[in-house]
């Protein structure tokens, strides 16, 4: 058994709870945490479940004291996020559908969340080796491929995402040059989050969660550290910011 070690926040999503299992079946790891608001089925003994908040940051840097505890992580996977949820009018077709208490909360779960998150876990990777943090956005969020406007909070969101990845990866170079921050659009997946925008997808382009979770890790697999503050795709294919 590897003595690597893994985190995965939103361990209940349709993603994450891919991720931990394909991380747990890999036997490439001898812990994932697997972080969620509610307690999460550990299916094996390698998954230690743990709860945190996206909105109370200390619910997040109290499950970094007791994971960083353990030892340091060789892998961190941000896998929250959401698109409409049960604020009306999202995502936004113009901008006179925009509401400052929506769009608040797009950019506290997409953006202010994983910035939590990254404050207290970059911390705990390793400085040794490889280590990777991973971020789930969005090509929506890329500025340069943006060609239909519209989503404005979600597409805002996960384009701040991207900057905050991209600044994360510079700090983290300085004290591991061997690390790795990214950003990965994990593809149109067959979650409730995108259930109301399936009927506009390209036959073949719709995922489930395991597909997209196993091209992901495989996405991860294949960087090196010149890959560090890029947004990828599911492909392994670089997205311009």
């Amino acid at each position: 058994m590897s003595e690597f070690r893994a985190v995965v926040f939103g361990a209940t999503g349709g993603v994450g709870a891919a991720l931990v299992t394909m991380l747990q079946q890999s036997g490439s790891f001898c812990a994932i945490h697997a972080g969620a608001r509610n307690p999460v089925a550990a299916q094996a003994s390698t998954i230690i479940p743990f709860t945190f908040d996206l909105a109370d940051e200390a619910s997040i840097a109290q499950a970094a004291g007791a994971i960083g505890s353990a030892g340091p992580l060789d892998l961190a996977i941000v896998a929250t996020g959401m698109l409409h949820g049960d604020c009306q009018n999202l995502p936004e077709k113009g901008w006179r559908f925009l509401d400052a208490q929506a769009m608040s909360h797009v950019f506290a779960v997409n953006t202010i969340g994983p910035a939590l998150i990254a404050k207290h876990f970059l911390p705990l990777l390793r400085r040794d080796r490889c280590s990777i943090f991973a971020a789930l956005s969005a090509r929506v969020g890329s500025i340069c491929d943006n060609r239909s406007g519209g989503w404005h909070s979600y597409r805002a969101s996960k384009a701040a995402l991207n900057m905050l990845v991209r600044n994360f990866a510079i700090e983290f170079a300085r004290r591991n040059p061997h690390g790795i921050v990214v950003a990965v659009h994990p593809g149109t997946v067959d979650t409730p989050l995108t259930k109301p925008f399936q009927r506009s997808v390209p036959e073949g382009k719709l995922f489930s969660p395991e597909q997209s979770a196993s091209r992901i890790l495989a996405t991860l697999d294949a960087l090196s550290p010149a890959d560090s503050g890029k947004l990828f795709a599911w492909n392994g294919d670089e997205i311009p910011f």
